[in-house]
C-alpha cells in the first residue's frame, strides 16, 4: 500500500459499517474505536453481519489495520484490586470481541502504579497480560507510549521493553507511538526524529512498532502533561508532523488523529496531511 493509511477516533456507537462509511466520508482509510464506553462500562453486543459487512467495505476500499482503543478506565497495574480485576475482565472481553474484525490492532495505555514503583507496575501489566492473551488470537495487542504524567508506566522505552520481554506470547504484541505523549515524555521527534527511533530500535526494535497516534502538542517539550493539540497548532508544528508520516521507517503504519477536532476537522487534517505525503 502506498497511500497514506491515516484516519481518527469513531464513534462505535451506530455499529461498525457505520464507522467504515464515516471513515470513507472524511478521507480517511483507516480508524480507531473504543471497545466499550472509554469511561467503561459494559460492552456493547456485537453483530456479525455488521462486521463482517466492515470488512468487505475495508477490503473494497484498501483499509489498513483498524487501531481499536481500550477504556480509559482500564489500569492493569492499579494499587486497588477491584480496578485490577475490571482490566482482567475487560482485556479478556475484547480480546475475544476483536476476533469479528481479525488480524487487527488493539491498544492500551499501560497503566499507573499508584504509588507501587515502576517494577511493581511493570509485573502487574505483564501478569495481566500473561492471564487475558492466548495463542490462537489473530488481534496484535499495542502498548501506547505515555507522557509520563503522575506514576504513568510506559513513558520510557526501557518500560514498555521489560512489560514485553515478561509477556508469553509476545510475538503478538507490540507498540503505539503517541507523537504527543513521547515529546512530552522527553523524546525529541522535532530536533531528533532518527534519534528517538534509533534508540527505540535499540532498546524494543522498530519491528515491534505497528501505529502511531499523531497528534501535536499544547505543551513545550518534556512537559510530562499529556495535552493534544490540533495538527500545526501546537509546539511539534505541521513541518515536523509530516517529516513522521514520510518517514522511511514509519510511513507504512497506519496513523490515527486523537486531536481535539469534529469530523470536519479531522477531514481537514487528513486531507493536509496526505497533500504533504511524497509517493
Amino acid at each position: 500500500m502506498n497511500d497514506l493509511i491515516i484516519g481518527c477516533h469513531l464513534s462505535s456507537s451506530d455499529g461498525f459499517l457505520s464507522m467504515g462509511k464515516t471513515a470513507l466520508s472524511i478521507g480517511a482509510n483507516t480508524f480507531a474505536f473504543f471497545t466499550r464506553n472509554p469511561r467503561g462500562g459494559k460492552a456493547k453486543t456485537i453483530v456479525k453481519s455488521d462486521t463482517d459487512a466492515l470488512i468487505r467495505l475495508m477490503n473494497e476500499n484498501n483499509f489498513g489495520r483498524l487501531v481499536a482503543h481500550a477504556p480509559y478506565t482500564l489500569n492493569a497495574c492499579a494499587a486497588e484490586p477491584r480496578t485490577r480485576e475490571f482490566a482482567l475482565m475487560c482485556l479478556g472481553e475484547d480480546f475475544e470481541r476483536m476476533e469479528y474484525v481479525p488480524n487487527n490492532y488493539y491498544n492500551f495505555h499501560p497503566g499507573s502504579h499508584v504509588g507501587q514503583g515502576i517494577e511493581k507496575g511493570i509485573e502487574l501489566i505483564s501478569d495481566a497480560l500473561n492471564q487475558t492473551m492466548r495463542s490462537d488470537m489473530t488481534t496484535t495487542v499495542l502498548l501506547e507510549t505515555m507522557a509520563g504524567k503522575g506514576s504513568e508506566v510506559g513513558s520510557r522505552f526501557e518500560e514498555l521493553y521489560e512489560i514485553i520481554s515478561r509477556v508469553k506470547y509476545n510475538d503478538k504484541l507490540g507498540v503505539c507511538l503517541d507523537t504527543c505523549h513521547v515529546y512530552d515524555g522527553g523524546y525529541d521527534v522535532v530536533s531528533d526524529l532518527d534519534g528517538v527511533l534509533n534508540e527505540f530500535d535499540k532498546i524494543i526494535g522498530l519491528d515491534r512498532l505497528k501505529a502511531i497516534h499523531l497528534n501535536d502538542d499544547m505543551n513545550p517539550f518534556g512537559s510530562h502533561k499529556d495535552r493534544h493539540q490540533r495538527i500545526g497548532e501546537g509546539s511539534i508544528g505541521l513541518e515536523h508532523i509530516s517529516k513522521v508520516t514520510n518517514h522511511p521507517q514509519l510511513r507504512a503504519l497506519p496513523f490515527i488523529l486523537e486531536t481535539p477536532n469534529e469530523l470536519d476537522g479531522y477531514k481537514n487534517e487528513i486531507s493536509v496531511l496526505r497533500s504533504l505525503y511524497k509517493n
